[in-house]
């Protein structure tokens, strides 16, 4: 076992993104008699598993129409760009709802909303599939967005809660793993069902996944023993996004968050258009394998967190940009290999851009004293709303002027986030009092 020294050292490297440049010594409390579940205990693999099933369910329902996307094009006779909406105003619905869960679950508690939000985000994903018209079926889509902000609200900053301090990148590290596996396992799971079956009943089986994770996660997950309550009145919450937008690291973690997930979105809304055209001719269900590559990203998170935990994020980050970028280039070419290991590659280096931000905001958030909830809120929601206005984006891209036109716009958004890493490298750490 580390000795006490390795352990305080550990955990500023987790709370500032990097080794301290200047030589500081912390010699104050250190985290050796604190209560948080440690790696290996019973409560530490009861927590891991079930945010893993959490956040299964919920990539599972939130992705669960993009492999879908010509078939409801077809269905409701909309084009390729507006049947990219179907996501798009998921996505912005989450967006929305997480500015308010962060701020409630700071309040009321953690778990709570995380339960409600998986349990209520299956029900509306069941109404999806017997959504009558095309208007009806946003119109659900954005109310799932809502219901399914309470996971992603909360998640990180009850990891940083109930943790040791330690372990923290590297269990966001595997909680972002489960969400990639969400995404895979929504993906694979639509496309082959709505080849079988038609459209409906691949929601409504992307809805039953979602509902059998929410058991598992109200078996398995503990309840908070570390939460404290904060007031959340509309000032409190305001001038606490006044202070964390002020931040230039939590502000440059934000907009990662935004350009990161453009770049995911933008390449898989578009390449289900792409793959079913001349040379690759390929049919939904085919078309949906090609999502396999997604067990990358959670070998990638898991990884980076890891990595994280040892050199720093301000170290890691930068790697995957670098591997997210290469990615998109390969999918340039008319190869299906080649596009392939870019799919590949573009995942891997998103979830390690994803997962290092991810676990830094709130980290950062409370170093500088401010509530970890909202501030990791504050970061889905650039998030998201990257997400919905990049993926129409990239609809509108395609149907303009194909596919390099879509790789034009994936490669400038991975390049802005190259250049908010290199802000970060130069911004400043934090290292709170470890009492």
């Amino acid at each position: 076992m580390r000795d006490v020294h390795e352990e305080a050292r550990a955990y500023a490297l987790d709370v500032s993104g990097g080794p301290e440049q200047r030589g500081t010594v912390v010699t104050q409390h250190t985290p050796d008699d604190r209560t948080e579940h440690r790696p290996g205990s019973p409560g530490y693999r009861r927590i891991v598993v079930a945010l893993f099933a959490a956040g299964i369910a919920t990539f599972t329902l939130l992705y669960s129409t993009q492999a879908v996307l010509p078939a409801l094009a077809e269905q409701f006779n909309v084009g390729a760009g507006e049947s990219a909406w179907s996501l798009s105003a998921t996505m912005l619905g989450l967006a929305v709802a997480l500015l308010v869960a962060g701020p409630l679950s700071d309040r009321f508690g953690r778990t709570p909303l995380i339960h409600a939000s998986l349990a209520l985000s299956a029900l509306v994903g069941l109404a999806c599939a017997v959504a009558p018209g095309w208007a009806t079926l946003l119109a659900l889509r954005t109310f799932e967005g809502v219901a399914l902000a309470g996971l992603p609200a909360v998640a990180t900053a009850y990891l940083r809660e109930e943790l040791h301090p330690a372990s923290h990148a590297r269990a966001v590290g595997l909680y972002v793993g489960g969400t990639a596996m969400g995404g895979m396992t929504g993906r694979l799971l639509t496309g082959a069902v709505a080849e079988l079956a038609g459209w409906r009943w691949a929601l409504a089986a992307a809805a039953g996944l979602g509902l059998l994770c929410a058991v598992v996660v109200r078996v398995l997950l503990p309840a908070s023993r570390h939460f404290v309550p904060r007031a959340a009145g509309w000032r409190s919450v305001l001038e606490t996004t006044r202070l964390a937008v002020s931040d230039r690291g939590l502000l440059a973690l934000f907009l990662i968050g935004g350009c990161s997930i453009g770049v995911l979105t933008v390449v898989f809304n578009t390449v289900g258009f792409r793959l079913a055209l001349n040379p690759f001719h390929l049919g939904l269900a085919a078309a949906s394998l090609l999502f396999l590559v997604y067990p990358l990203g959670s070998v990638s998170s898991a990884v980076s967190g890891r990595l994280a935990d040892r050199y720093g994020r301000r170290a890691v980050l930068p790697l995957g940009c670098a591997v997210a970028l290469l990615g998109v280039l390969l999918t340039l070419p008319p190869s299906l290999p080649l596009l392939v290991v870019g799919l590949a590659l573009v995942i891997g280096g998103f979830f390690t851009i994803h997962g290092v931000a991810s676990g830094w905001v709130p980290a950062r958030a409370h170093a500088a004293g401010l509530a970890t909830g909202q501030a990791a809120s504050l970061y889905l929601f650039t998030y998201y709303v990257g997400a919905s206005v990049f993926g129409a984006l990239g609809g509108r891209a395609w149907s303009s002027a194909g596919w390099s036109s879509v790789v034009l716009l994936a490669g400038g958004l991975v390049v802005a986030v190259g250049i908010l890493a290199l802000v970060l490298r130069r911004t400043p750490t934090l290292l709170p009092d470890l009492a």
